[in-house]
Parts: C-alpha cells; sequence; structure tokens
C-alpha cells in the first residue's frame, strides 16, 4: 500500500519525525476555508508515486489566490497514470542542505537496506550516478541493527550532519518494523546549520497484509476510501482488484497474482489493454457468487469493454461449482453484454463443460491459456464472434 505523501507524513510525525506543516485539500474551493500554515506555500499533488516533482506536480505559491489556482490545475491533472485527488498545501522551508534517508526490503537477501545519501532532491539518482554519494548497508530488520546502519553511514558524512542523520535514522529504525513498511525514504531529508533538520518529503509503501495490527492504517482507510480504493477492497472484500485501465477492452476474472499478471502482460502485447487485475481467490467462494457478481459489476463499468476473459485454475476449487456461481453472477449483472471467455483447469472440468453447455449463455471454453487470449483478443478485435 503506497501512502499519499501527506499520510506518510502524519504518521511519521506522530512517531517524533519533524515535517513542515500542512494540510490536505480536495479542490480549490476549500483553500479559501481553510486554515493554512505560514505562508509562502509549495502545493503538492498527493499521488501514490513518485517522481511528482520532474512532472511539474510540486508548484510554488506565494498567495492564497496562487494556492488555490495551483489546486484547481493540479487536480485537474494526471501524473504518471494517477488522477490527482488531493492536494497537500505545505509550508516552504528555506536555508537547509539536502540529504536523502531509506530503509527498503531486500527481496533478495530478506534483510533491509540502509541507504544514505549527501545529496537528495528530484536529481538524487543523477547525483548518485555522476557522484557516487550513496552509501548503503544491508542488515536484517531488528531495530537495533538499522540503527547501528545509519551509525556507521553517518560516520562517512560532515560531522555537522552526523547528528541530525542519526536522529532521523534512530526514528526511521523504529517506524520501519512498528509500521510493517516494506520502503521508507525521506528525500530530500532537510538539515540545517544549526542540526535543526526535517523530512521535506515522505515516500511510505506499508504491507497491507498485516493492516490487521495497523489501526492507524486502517483509520486512513475508513477516512479516505477515494485515495486507497485497491486497498479498501482487498479489506472489505478479502480479494485483490485493481482498476488498470478504466477505458481497457477486455474485463479479467482470474485466480493467482502470478497467472493474472502475466495475462495482462500478455493482452499488452496484442496492443489491448486489460480492464483490470484481479486474485478472485476461488477456493474463498464458498458456494456464493456475490464476489464474482462484484467483479463483473467493476468491470462491466468500464465504457470499451469488448470481452470478459475468465482464466481459473482450479485446485481445492470445483470447477462444476464454479461454473454454476458464474451463470448465476452473470445473470445478476446484465450490464455483462459482451462475449465470455473461459480458460477452466483443474478439478471437475467436465462437469464445468457440462454446466456451461447447457446454459443459454454463449461462454467459449478452451483449457488452453494461450488459445484462450488468443480467441478474446480477436473478439476485442471484432474479427470473431464467440461460438
Amino acid at each position: 500500500m503506497f501512502l499519499l505523501e501527506h499520510d506518510a507524513k502524519e504518521l511519521l510525525a506522530a512517531r517524533g519525525f519533524p515535517v513542515p506543516p500542512g494540510v490536505l485539500v480536495r479542490e480549490a474551493a476549500e483553500v479559501a476555508a481553510t486554515e493554512l500554515p505560514p505562508g509562502p506555500w509549495v502545493v503538492k499533488a498527493q499521488v501514490p508515486v513518485g517522481g511528482r516533482g520532474k512532472a511539474g506536480a510540486i508548484q510554488l505559491a506565494a498567495t492564497r489566490e496562487a494556492v488555490a489556482a495551483q489546486v484547481g490545475s493540479l487536480t485537474r491533472r494526471r501524473v504518471h497514470g494517477h488522477p490527482v485527488r488531493a492536494c497537500r498545501i505545505e509550508q516552504q522551508l528555506h536555508g537547509a542542505q539536502e540529504a536523502y534517508l531509506g530503509l527498503l526490503v531486500d527481496g533478495a537477501s530478506g534483510g533491509v537496506q540502509v541507504l544514505l545519501s549527501a545529496g537528495g532532491g528530484v536529481d538524487v539518482e543523477r547525483l548518485q550516478a555522476e557522484q557516487g554519494l550513496l552509501r548503503f548497508r544491508t542488515v536484517t530488520g531488528e531495530p537495533e541493527e538499522l540503527l547501528a546502519a545509519v551509525d556507521e553511514l553517518a560516520g562517512a558524512f560532515p560531522e555537522s550532519w552526523h547528528a541530525p542523520l542519526r536522529e532521523a535514522g534512530r526514528l526511521a529504525a523504529e517506524a520501519f518494523p512498528a509500521l510493517d513498511a516494506l520502503l521508507l525514504e525521506i528525500n530530500p531529508l532537510f538539515i540545517w546549520p544549526d542540526g535543526r533538520w526535517a523530512a521535506g518529503d515522505a515516500k511510505l509503501i506499508v504491507d497491507d497484509n498485516a493492516l490487521p495490527r495497523q489501526p492507524a492504517v486502517q483509520r486512513l482507510l475508513e477516512q479516505r476510501p477515494w485515495a486507497y480504493p485497491e486497498t479498501v477492497i482487498k479489506w472489505t472484500e478479502g480479494f485483490d482488484y485493481v482498476d488498470l485501465h478504466p477505458d481497457g477492452e477486455i474485463g479479467l476474472v482470474s485466480t493467482g497474482a502470478g497467472l493474472g499478471m502475466m495475462v495482462v502482460d500478455e493482452l499488452e502485447a496484442q496492443g489491448l489493454k486489460a480492464r483490470n487485475f484481479v486474485d478472485i481467490r476461488t477456493g474463498l467462494l464458498r458456494g456464493d457468487p456475490r464476489r464474482l457478481i462484484r467483479v463483473l459489476e467493476w468491470i462491466a463499468a468500464g465504457p470499451n469493454l469488448r470481452v470478459v476473459l475468465i482464466n481459473v485454475f482450479a485446485g481445492v476449487t470445483h470447477l462444476g461449482e464454479f461454473a454454476r456461481l458464474l451463470l448465476e453472477a452473470l445473470d445478476r449483472v446484465p450490464q455483462v453484454k459482451v462475449p465470455v471467455v473461459a480458460r477452466l483447469v483443474g478439478t471437475g472440468l467436465d462437469e464445468a463443460r457440462a454446466v456451461l453447455a447447457a446454459s443459454p449463455r454463449r461462454i467459449v471454453l478452451t483449457t488452453d491459456l494461450d488459445e484462450a487470449v488468443a480467441m478474446a483478443t480477436a473478439l476485442a478485435k471484432g474479427v470473431q464472434s464467440p461460438c
């Protein structure tokens, strides 16, 4: 779960991180009635992605009128494919040098990488490539080891930076495991000559599988469901669903994250856009079509939908039962008026074939994934009719 910068800063501030004062607004009209921090301001588009500065999604403003204008402009934009649904209005900070602090889970070792750099901001990658300023260590996720790594790395930087880097590192080392974080970046980490420091920006990705033990993150889902629609679905519905392309031609109903992403990639290779990604977890259907109904309702909302592609490799799930639930769900979602291609493999295939064959609903059935993708592609491009 990639948190909005505003929410990341609120969580970190609650754990002792100094952050520039700021507020969250969703539209320009809110600015006039909102108590802003002292100006001048920086207006930041709130999207779950990096690279906002280079994309022009962070703007300076010297007057309240300019703030409102920037909010109005940014909330009409998309940044790296993400719609801007809110902006953080933050007090500008001056007179500081910029550093970089990062902690991220290292998949190869199972540990955590601790990274420090004497350069920060939007050009941190270029500074690293040109000047080799980045220092890192890979340790276990224990706070003591994380802190020891920061202490060691901080020694390579100017002496005046040692205390603020170590203090920032201590707070990060405590917050990282406490928040079930997968990534925590402070970039830029502002450092002033007198030793003060602040998190100029914060990127925080937390493990959404750990939500049951993260009440503060749960509250964010309740307060701002518009900001985290996929995580809200997983939390409330019990499975993963992601809107990939609102204008996508092919809606997917699949089980297995890896298998689902493989189909998405294959469709893109064919010049088509998947409407969605979903791991519907058929083993948890348990005779109830509601999960299928919800997915079909979301898929059917796409204005350019041309085909629904079912991809189920069943183990525990009996395909006969799945076929009956699928037909019931299709009956209860009449908005799905497009052809359906079903690739089914696993227990109860013969029964599923008989169930689908007896239905007046014409569903193309195959056991071969490549064939299913080819059929769905041909239907989406209008060169084949379902038969």
